[in-house]
């Protein structure tokens, strides 16, 4: 998630207030969560948890809230498997579209993954006081991205194996590798804390192209890798009410990712279509829909999935900020390019 999307999510945030209706709010969200499904769905009261679930890493939190009221007088639906999860040839497939780089000395561990569904991706390691981070561009930006930086140094030949490259000089620690476009895309290596160039130079050969089998397999447990997304994708779905007619595929497209990004992934899809709908039923006069979207989008502030980023990161705020606002009718006209609508 850039840091330009999420300035012009939370420019101009306003304290989050929601009114008491008496319980007709937690009435018709459920009517909006239970919509039909081939097998019948038992529902149970939630309590304030702070467990992290097994598989996203996704922490557990309160249930559905109004101010002033007791939480656990408030029912949802229990987590269950409506998304099918992919083939191994899918899974596969997805990372194979980019070319694969890992760290493979000792004491180098992946912190952090994020895309890989196309041709773009950053993936960060770490290892004590010193980390790497490798973003993936689309080759057609690779001129711009070169010319960019010739303004930081003068380039210097290097490689990852027989891939090559040139290295640019941030400052006597700071440094990119930036290598050549190869099957559609362009790869940049940049460190980060304490480093030489004489340590930055020993680690190049110890970092290698591997295949996609490989690559998955050297993924931290909690990063949402392409065989895990449907089943993380439906525990996030567990308290979070579904537009009309969502495609529930259409979150098993992320690629690879650690639990914030994939969180953020899903909030911003289920976010574009409740606006959607909003707007749908606003130019239909269509009241009774038009309340459904209203009490979905306030419903966030409550979503776990977003209580649990609240100290990662500015994603959650964010969401938070623009649903309040579409809730009220005032949908900022760049919505769409702020959540990454398609």
């Amino acid at each position: 998630m850039t840091d330009d999307r999420l300035d012009r999510m939370i420019r101009g945030a306003d304290p989050y207030r929601l009114a008491d209706l008496d319980g007709a709010d937690q009435e018709l969200l459920e009517e909006i969560m239970s919509t039909p499904d081939a097998l019948p769905r038992r529902r149970r009261f939630l309590v304030p948890l702070a467990t992290a679930a097994a598989v996203t890493g996704i922490v557990g939190a309160a249930a559905l809230f109004a101010p002033g009221r007791d939480t656990t007088q408030y029912a949802a639906p229990a987590p269950y498997i409506s998304i099918a999860a992919p083939s191994e040839a899918l899974v596969v497939k997805a990372a194979e579209e980019n070319p694969r780089l890992l760290i493979t000395e000792l004491g180098w561990k992946i912190t952090s993954v994020y895309g890989f569904a196309g041709a773009s991706g950053d993936i960060f390691f770490a290892n004590g006081d010193r980390s790497m981070n490798i973003t993936w561009y689309p080759a057609r930006e690779y001129d711009g991205y070169y010319r960019d930086r010739l303004a930081v140094s003068a380039p210097q030949a290097s490689a990852i194996g027989d891939w090559p490259g040139d290295v640019f000089t941030y400052s006597d620690s700071d440094f990119a590798l930036m290598l050549r476009p190869r099957d559609g895309m362009f790869a940049e290596l940049r460190t980060g804390g304490t480093w030489t160039r004489a340590g930055f130079d020993a680690l190049l050969p110890r970092i290698e192209r591997v295949d996609a089998k490989a690559f998955l397999a050297a993924m931290p447990p909690e990063v949402v890798t392409p065989d895990k997304a449907a089943e993380a994708a439906n525990r996030i779905l567990a308290d979070v009410p579904k537009p009309p007619d969502f495609d529930d595929g259409t979150l098993l497209t992320f690629g690879t990712n650690d639990p914030y990004q994939f969180g953020a992934q899903v909030t911003a899809r289920i976010g574009c279509a409740w606006i959607a709908e909003y707007q749908r039923a606003d130019r239909a006069g269509d009241e009774a829909a038009l309340s459904k979207a209203q009490l979905a989008l306030r419903s966030s502030h409550n979503w776990k999935v977003l209580k649990s980023m609240v100290d990662e990161g500015d994603w959650a705020e964010g969401f938070w900020e623009l649903a309040d606002k579409a809730a009220e009718g005032r949908i900022p006209q760049d919505y769409r390019s702020s959540l990454g609508c398609d």
